[in-house]
Order: structure tokens, then sequence, then C-alpha cells
């Protein structure tokens, strides 16, 4: 069970659509939700219903119904463990430059491209927003062409002006790539997903997208702000969160299991990244589940 590493999803939107908009109404059967991340930005509202959200590095729990905006390459679980009776999720995804490369960036947008920014961390709205954008989510499933886009767009609006909300998770757990190099990255992203576990070494991955050692450094440190072996590791570390709540693996094997070679390494990246130790992380997360 405790391997179902966080996957890259490829998302599909039907023919002659650049967003796409689902509703799923069954119980979610399955009690290992798809760990996964994407380029596209992601919409849920849940209108009834239960379960657990775990995005990045931050878990909590929902009761009732809840609206969450997740930024592009956010890490993160399937959300409806369980539906109530009537309850349903409707789920938005749609690329941060759907209208074209330069569409968030012009001044009328400014709030929007603010919205995206913070959605990095991933946001849940509170009561009073979920009631007024709620509807108009599920509402989008009924309408086609341009009246689709004005309504997300109309939803977008309404969610940049919104002052109920938290932002969920820690800084850094966003995959952030520059959009053209959309291959590319998800080749990366394929290679560090498949075989995280093991050491990656920057010949092998340079390798995969033809490049030099140099090139790739280059290439991937202005694609994604970080190191390759920043990314790596902080990938590890997500996975090790999950890890620590969802098996009773001794934190040791989790070391091990998500490709650290070095237990003293492992508990130092933990903290730098979470904030706190492996073993605090683990207390806290059994005193939230109790």
């Amino acid at each position: 069970m405790h391997n179902n590493k966080p996957h890259l999803e490829k998302v599909s939107p039907g023919f002659g659509s650049s967003i796409l908009v689902k509703k799923n109404s069954e119980m979610v059967k399955n009690n290992a939700p798809f760990w996964h991340f994407h380029p596209e930005i992601e919409l849920v509202y849940v209108n009834k219903g239960q379960g657990k959200r775990h995005i990045g590095n931050h878990l909590s729990y929902f009761n009732n119904s809840q609206l969450l905006l997740l930024g592009a390459n956010l890490p993160h679980n399937g959300f409806t463990d369980r539906l109530t009776v009537n309850g349903s999720e409707t789920i938005v995804q749609f690329k941060p430059d759907f209208l074209g490369p330069s569409f968030f960036s012009i001044p009328e947008m400014a709030q929007i491209a603010n919205l995206f920014e913070k959605a990095k961390k991933g946001i849940l709205f509170k009561p009073e927003t979920k009631k007024l954008v709620g509807p108009k989510i599920e509402d989008l499933l009924l309408l086609s062409g341009s009246e689709r886009i004005i309504g997300l767009l109309e939803i977008l609006n309404d969610l940049s002006l919104a002052r109920d909300y938290t932002l969920l998770s820690v800084d850094g757990f966003a995959f952030e790539t520059a959009p053209q190099d959309s291959a590319k990255i998800d080749m990366i992203y394929k290679h560090i997903n498949d075989h995280f576990q093991q050491a990656i070494s920057l010949e092998e991955i340079a390798d995969k997208v033809s490049m030099t050692v140099p090139a790739f450094c280059r290439y991937f440190k202005k694609s994604t702000g970080k190191t390759f072996t920043q990314l790596v590791n902080e990938y590890r570390v997500v996975h090790a969160t999950k890890l620590l709540y969802e098996s009773q693996m001794s934190i040791s094997d989790i070391c091990y299991s998500c490709g650290f070679n070095n237990f003293s390494h492992f508990n130092k990246t933990f903290n730098e990244i979470t904030g706190k130790s492996a073993s605090r992380y683990r207390n806290e997360m059994t005193r939230i589940i109790q």
C-alpha cells in the first residue's frame, strides 16, 4: 500500500475544449486515493461528504463540504474518501495559460494572477465563498463553448475577491515549470516519479532528455527555480509525509524507502522542508487522526 507514489497525471479535456469539468457522485471505493500532480490548476468542490485532504505536506480532514483551489504541479490526493448520500464532487482543471500565454498578465487580470500565485500553496475557502461559488462550479457542467469560459472567469473573479480562505501547504511544494517545455519536464518528472526510491545521478537524468550535465543543470534551475537535487529531495519528503501517517513503517525504513541513503541527511532535509522532525510530524498526525 505504501508505495503509491505521486504520479504525473495526464489531463485530457474533450475535443474542442480547453478546460475539463467532471462530476463524481459515487463514493470512492478505493481507500488509497490516487496521489498525483499535473500542470493544470484544479478547482474542487464537494457539496456533501467527508474525507481527508492531503496536499503537499499538509494533512487535514473535512466533514460536510469543501471548496479548494490547487495550483499547478502541487502533489495531492483524491479528496472524496466518503461522499454522503446525494453528495457529489465537481472538479475543474485548466492550464494556467489556457487563454493564451499573456491573458492573465494584462492589468485587469492582476487579481486572478495573484490568486493563481496563492494557489501554489493550496487555498481552502470558507463557508461564505463556498455558498456563493459552489453552485456556479456545478453549473459549469451545463455550459459549453464561450459560456463555459465566461462562467469559469466569473468563478475565478469571485475567488480572487474572497477574503475567507486559508492557505494549506508550506512553501516550496509546487513543482514549478515553464509551460513551453512541458514535454521535456514531463519526461523528467516521470523519471523522478519512477526512480526517486533509488539514487538518480545527474548524468542519467541529463541523458534522458539528451542534454549535457551543465546544460541540464542550467535548464532545470531556470525552469523550476530549484536545483535537481533540491526538487528530488522535496519529492522524497512529500512521499515520506504520506508514509508517516498512512503506514506503520519505522522512520528509518521510511527514510530508505523514500530514496535517502543516510538517516541524518533524511532528518535534516525533512526538517528543512516541513519545519519539524519526522517523529514530531508523525506524532502530530496521529493526534489529528485521533
